[in-house]
């Protein structure tokens, strides 16, 4: 916030409440470029590096922050999970409550801590995501507690800035930005960012925001609203995004497009930007690299703009949150330890095996 504070709506009298968050790295992807080709550059913007593992900080600098200078003393959120370790924490930060709501038995192991040891008060509803976020409108309209979730416009202003940190990196804004869509704030936050800063004269192009959904929980590409949404990638398990219209609108005036892409498509992303560029992601931030492999697969999404780009291309690919944060899938997929007696002969060969 202090960094981006002329772009974002604060005055003298918003107090400072942060943790350092931004300023994330931006990391070329040398094995991801070569698989584009046609001389082609992609980046990972590794949001997983913020102070709670996600890009919810950004937004929850921005929300904590007007908060407290509108005088509460409580907020409250629904989440999937990130949400709920950023309000906590910065929450914590700031010396008020906080309440969060969970779809009970949906949440990742490492997220549930967070919100625990930051010290909010967590309740599990039956029901999904937009049951949760349906309870906090109501309670908001009538409590004087602060909302924290996407719509309030305040996060978004707070995520923009990764775009800002995007064109400082490149000098330019990128020629195309993938990104996983869950609520879809994210998307509709960079946008904003892109806008800005190409109104201001900092950026020369827009670039096509390019979303992804799992295929089990998509109602921006369905067009529908998902009762039910399952996916394993549990940080964009909704149904009935807060940001719908305006990620609509981000793809539409972009010239971006939105697909999905299945669990499986997700979990071998995941795997393979660990093993081959050393970045950990929780499953839902593979998304954007799934979409990225399925652009490039035989058989392209029909609205997918990689097969028409340009030769020299930079492609950003944002990742949402830190590996760490759902532990146990990886788990799941990476197989056990190896046993071994404390002998040298025998563990030299069980690595060569």
């Amino acid at each position: 916030m202090a960094r981006w504070r002329e772009f974002l709506p604060v005055t003298d009298a918003t107090p400072f409440i942060s943790l350092n968050e931004g300023s994330t790295p931006l990391i070329h992807s040398p094995k991801l470029s070569a698989r584009v080709g046609r001389g082609c550059e992609v980046f990972i913007k590794y949001e997983g590096l913020n102070p709670t593992g996600s890009f919810k900080d950004r937004g929850m600098t921005m929300a904590l922050s007007k908060a407290v200078e509108a005088g509460s003393q409580a907020v409250i959120c629904a989440s999937t999970g990130n949400t709920s370790a950023a309000a906590a924490a910065y929450a914590a930060r700031a010396g008020v409550a906080c309440i969060v709501l969970l779809p009970a038995g949906k949440i990742a192991f490492g997220k549930l801590a967070q919100a625990f040891m930051y010290g909010a008060k967590v309740v599990a509803i039956e029901g999904n995501f937009d049951d949760a976020l349906r309870l906090v409108r109501e309670i908001g309209e009538t409590e004087p507690i602060a909302i924290v979730n996407s719509i309030n416009p305040f996060r978004l202003e707070g995520q923009k800035t990764a775009s800002f940190e995007i064109i400082e990196v490149l000098g330019d804004a990128p020629d195309i930005h993938v990104l996983p869509v869950g609520n879809a704030g994210n998307i509709s936050a960079y946008w904003m960012g892109y806008r800005e800063f190409h109104k201001l004269g900092r950026a020369t192009k827009l670039p096509k925001m390019t979303g992804f959904q799992a295929a089990g929980s998509a109602p921006i590409f369905y067009g529908k609203v998902v009762e039910k949404p399952d996916t394993i990638a549990t940080a964009i398990r909704i149904g009935n995004p807060a940001s719908w219209d305006m990620a609509n609108a981000a793809i539409r005036d972009s010239g971006g497009s939105i697909d999905i892409v299945t669990d499986a498509e997700i979990l071998f992303a995941q795997q393979w930007l660990a093993a081959n560029e050393g970045i950990f992601v929780e499953p839902a931030s593979a998304a954007s690299i799934a979409g990225l492999f399925k652009c490039l697969g035989s058989a392209p999404c029909a609205t997918c703009p990689f097969p028409q780009i340009a030769e020299g291309s930079k492609i950003v690919c944002t990742v949402t949150g830190h590996g760490l944060k759902d532990p146990d899938i990886a788990r799941e997929q990476c197989g056990s330890v190896i046993p071994a007696k404390a002998d040298k002969t025998e563990i030299l060969r069980l690595i060569a095996g």
